[in-house]
């Protein structure tokens, strides 16, 4: 008789496990419901980001003409106030003028101690004031 009940015994776990996996299957369904929802708010949040593109400033791109003490660094063509200042950069790194200690000061050679005023340091924030001295529209 102790033979048929353990015999019981496994039959009800089955049972048991057999309704819990059923109610597994229909969560995941429920979550799909409130998930479809969210994914259309995504596709209309891009359609509004479109709408609000940024136009550049042409004024920033209008060629201006670098005098001839500006000249002998970035060259004498028109160029645009930004590439005028990337040249700028371009020569300072080319001749290892950056301070190394405090990488915002530049520290002039004697072309661009001409452009500095005679200084010989200046900040980076100071050098684009500076630079504008040089620059004619």
């Amino acid at each position: 008789m102790a033979k048929k009940a353990t015999n019981a015994k496994p039959a009800a776990k089955k049972a048991a496990k057999a309704p819990a996996a059923k109610k597994a299957v229909k969560a995941p369904a429920a979550k799909k419901a409130a998930k479809a929802p969210a994914a259309k708010k995504a596709v209309k949040a891009p359609a509004a980001k479109k709408a609000a593109k940024r136009k550049p400033n042409p004024a920033l791109m209008k060629p201006v003409q670098p005098d001839a003490i500006l000249g002998a660094v970035v060259g004498t063509k028109p160029a645009p106030r930004g590439q005028i200042t990337k040249k700028l950069w371009d020569y300072i790194k080319k001749n290892g003028l950056q301070d190394a200690k405090n990488k915002r000061n530049i520290n002039a050679d004697d072309a661009l101690k001409a452009v500095f005023g005679g200084k010989k340091q200046v900040s980076m924030f100071e050098m684009t004031k500076l630079v504008s001295n040089h620059i004619s529209a």
